[in-house]
């Protein structure tokens, strides 16, 4: 089974995971790279949303016990974690539009993808965004700890980072973390119809305000 599907609706492009609670691993960041690669060799008026098939999951992180068990802990930390830095700093430069559908649960690996996007909509009434890496004994990557303070409200950041809370989405809402927290049924339609809106603006100018907006990050590029 695949784990992404791409799909366009006009000038919408959709990247849905499609591998229950969306763990990353190697063949799932290659098919992710492969994707983003079909998007960004478009050219014209463009946005990208991502969510999850699941309703429960939108990516619960790392394949932790795959990797153990295929590679062991020496590949995860030396090989695995630099291949998932180079696809988070891919997507925190991406050229264009980014609207995060967070239809479920958004752990570490997934909640840092979460924080890539340019805008969040979050399911209001299931599902938690956490960083749980102090918990977890894995601290983040230079890379990483920048990625959390993309987050809008930067003492939320702070406060998820060094205590592992688990908030749902309308708590979310409230400490500045998403943009919007709404009905499951509403979660994609609105994160699409912010795309759309997106999509409209110079592709060309939105690239390179978002790039220096993030210039930070060309230190890792």
């Amino acid at each position: 089974m695949s784990a992404v599907q791409l799909s366009r609706e006009g000038a919408v492009w959709l990247l849905t995971m499609t591998q229950g609670d969306n763990r990353f691993n190697d063949a799932s960041l290659a098919e992710w790279h492969a994707a983003l690669d079909t998007v960004e060799a478009t050219s014209g008026p463009a946005a990208l949303v991502i969510t999850s098939a699941d309703a429960k999951f939108f990516s619960n992180g790392i394949d932790l016990e795959g990797i153990f068990t295929s590679h062991g802990p020496e590949y995860l930390i030396n090989t695995f974690v630099p291949k998932l830095d180079a696809f988070l700093l891919r997507m925190v430069r991406f050229p264009m539009p980014v609207v995060i559908a967070i239809n479920g649960h958004a752990y570490a690996g997934g909640a840092l993808l979460a924080a890539t996007g340019d805008f969040r909509v979050m399911r209001a009434d299931r599902g938690r965004f956490c960083f749980p890496e102090v918990d977890i004994k894995l601290p983040f990557t230079p890379i990483m700890d920048q990625i959390v303070k993309l987050l809008p409200n930067a003492h939320s950041a702070w406060t998820m980072a060094v205590t592992a809370a688990a908030w749902g989405g309308e708590e979310c809402l409230q400490r500045g973390v998403v943009d919007a927290a709404v009905s499951e049924s509403e979660v994609l339609p609105s994160a699409l119809a912010m795309a759309q809106q997106l999509a409209g603006k110079d592709r060309s100018t939105y690239a390179a305000i978002k790039r220096r907006w993030r210039s930070g990050f060309e230190q890792f590029a």
